[in-house]
């Protein structure tokens, strides 16, 4: 009942929020509300079966990872995520995963361009079909890695797969209601390696994407990450490496700050974790401020067929330092009616969305 609560109360304060022009607000302080969206790649199980491939078995796993991408359907989850941010309406959303996808034919040269799948694309587009407005602000490339390398998959190209950062800013605000400058990306120096048998070792690079933010007097920096999850006994510590680089570098700043993403860890982890690094830090979890039930963000089934949700772990967060005061949390997509019309969920992670009131004295 209390997570019904909290979607009912962000729905009803977004609701009653007055146009500026007609319902001035108190001149003390005014609303922002953020989103954090791991948009899922889809190719979890396909990929994670390239490290153990022999030079014979890659090509088939290779065109196994393209097909994944095509069987988890992103134009059709992409219009179940626009649907999740029209009814919350984020000035700001930061998004993981978003990734690029290019393909090539052997007797063009490498590296790969041709455009199969452009997830922030789409995404753009399934918010345009909605009469939503949002622009790219910021995007840094993580991983990018073409394969086979010797020879095509067994489908005849080659795949390209190129992880990015993403932060999305609404361009339909008022005038005076978001005003953005001071864009910075910048990449991890500890990331995760990971040993393969057909192409030796594939560096996992990662990074972050921050901006800073003028709304009717006052400026904070946003941030976005994605930390990470993929390096089993080690993810531990290069999450919380990642974290203190976040903390020595954008998050260096006497701004208040807006962090976003999937740090790929829980706040129940044991000490110290990722989670424990940021929050210790000075940076306050706005859904514990928000006092709203579990916030399970991840994780639906790798092919998202699962017919009930699976979340059971936290995740994805929005964490805030300074004279903040979050009105209201909620978590996005996590409920049998967000699946779409063939049955898959728009995500394996769930959203998070905070609206937070900031004081403009």
């Amino acid at each position: 009942m209390r997570r019904l609560l909290t979607f009912f109360t962000l729905f009803a304060l977004l609701a009653w929020e007055p146009a500026a022009a007609d319902h001035p607000e108190p001149p003390t302080q005014h609303q922002i509300t953020v989103m954090a969206r791991n948009v899922y790649h889809g190719v979890d199980s396909e990929i994670f079966s390239i490290p153990a491939a022999t030079d014979e078995q890659l090509p088939d796993r290779v065109a196994a990872v393209y097909q994944g991408y095509q069987a988890r359907n992103f134009p059709e989850r992409a219009r179940a995520l626009a649907a999740e941010i029209e009814i919350a309406q984020p000035a700001l959303i930061g998004l993981q995963e978003a990734v690029l996808v290019r393909t090539r034919l052997p007797a063009e040269p490498a590296p790969a361009q041709t455009v199969a799948f452009d997830y922030v694309q789409i995404l753009l587009d399934a918010l345009a079909a909605r009469g939503l407005h949002y622009a790219v602000v910021a995007e840094i490339p993580g991983l990018d890695i073409e394969m086979p390398r010797d020879e095509p998959s067994s489908l005849g190209i080659y795949v390209r797969h190129t992880d990015r950062e993403v932060i999305l800013a609404r361009t339909d605000m008022p005038p005076g209601h978001l005003q953005l400058s001071h864009v910075q990306t910048g990449h991890f120096t500890v990331n995760c390696p990971i040993p393969t048998r057909a192409v030796g070792t594939i560096t996992v690079l990662r990074g972050w994407a921050a901006v800073d933010v003028w709304s009717r007097g006052r400026v904070f920096r946003f941030i976005s990450t994605h930390l990470d999850g993929d390096c089993l006994s080690f993810t531990h510590a290069i999450q919380v490496a990642q974290a203190q680089a976040i903390l020595s570098g954008p998050a260096d700043t006497a701004l208040p700050v807006v962090f976003v993403g999937d740090i790929n860890a829980s706040p129940l982890d044991a000490a110290p974790s990722a989670y424990q690094v940021l929050t210790h830090a000075g940076l306050g979890d706005a859904w514990d401020s928000a006092d709203s039930a579990d916030g399970f963000t991840c994780c639906q089934a790798d092919n998202l067929l699962n017919p009930t949700s699976t979340l059971d772990t936290r995740i994805d967060v929005v964490l805030l330092r300074g004279d903040f005061t979050v009105r209201a949390a909620a978590v996005t997509g996590d409920s049998p009616a967000n699946r779409t019309a063939s049955g898959i969920w728009p995500s394996d992670h769930a959203g998070v969305v905070a609206i937070i009131e900031i004081p403009t004295h």
